[in-house]
């Protein structure tokens, strides 16, 4: 089990995995002005995003010292958010991606763990739990794939020390203690286009299939064909995603296509 020797007061470090992102940076650097450091490692972005970081400081009068690593993501989102974590300052840390934002509630929430540290409140977790509110061609979805994460989220709030991101992709921090919830959201803006869309999914699945190859996991040509299939019926229908409409049933049939991707490249891996 990992101990935390916890101080009375909450230094905030903000972690913020960037590549390619000008078009979303100043949003998320805004919206983490409440925050004592902000750490961006940045994967040798190509566009504007350094510039934008640099603009964002004085554009938005953010306080927070703000530092740029950059950092080879190598096809591994785990490593690349530990290497973050290894570089923040201050004991608790906030993980945000460069397409998120952080809401005035989550702020406000997170303030407030400052002072119950202060007033010695022993219900202080190590970590915990963030809801995440998806926005998909300006409209929000509230069902389907994002369902379960806008209504428990992902830890994307913990003390140093505490554990470890574990997996390639879709990453997850790994710990033995107990983990607390946050009501407040991220606010999370991905693929403002179809063509982006196919982009990411083409990229995340190779990473994926890649990961289960090392790991030796199999497939099989009837998996192939079955198992996107059976992705869609639950999250489109049985996950209620037909209720957030065309956008819903665009968002799950393009998550099933991933699924069909993983399997379909795993099983190239596997036979080359």
């Amino acid at each position: 089990m990992y101990r935390v020797a916890r101080t009375i007061y909450m230094k905030l470090s903000a972690i913020v995995l960037a590549k390619n992102e000008e078009e979303n940076i100043e949003r998320c650097l805004k919206s983490l002005g409440f925050c004592d450091e902000i750490i961006v490692v940045d994967d040798y972005s190509t566009d504007n995003t350094l510039e934008k970081i640099q603009i964002s400081k004085s554009k938005f009068q953010i306080k927070s010292k703000i530092q740029i690593f950059q950092r080879k993501l190598d096809n591994d989102f785990a490593e690349q958010r530990n290497f973050g974590l290894s570089k923040a300052n201050n004991e608790w840390v906030l993980f945000v991606d460069a397409d998120e934002e952080v809401n005035e509630e989550l702020k406000k929430e997170i303030n407030g763990l400052d002072s119950r540290l202060r007033g010695n409140d022993k219900n202080i977790y190590d970590s915990y739990y963030i809801k995440r509110r998806d926005f998909f061609w300006n409209k929000e979805l509230k069902y389907g794939e994002v369902r379960q994460i806008r209504q428990i989220g992902l830890i994307r709030l913990v003390c140093k020390n505490s554990g470890k991101w574990m997996g390639s992709v879709h990453e997850v921090f790994h710990t033995a203690n107990k983990v607390g919830q946050l009501n407040g959201f991220l606010n999370h803006y991905p693929h403002p286009t179809l063509k982006e869309f196919i982009n990411d999914v083409n990229y995340y699945s190779s990473i994926r299939a890649e990961e289960l190859f090392n790991r030796g996991t199999k497939t099989n040509v009837f998996e192939i064909v079955f198992f996107p299939f059976g992705k869609f019926i639950y999250n489109y229908f049985l996950n209620l995603g037909f209720l957030d409409g065309p956008t819903g049933f665009t968002y799950a049939f393009m998550m099933s296509f991933h699924s069909f991707l993983v399997r379909a490249k795993l099983y190239q891996l596997i036979n080359k």
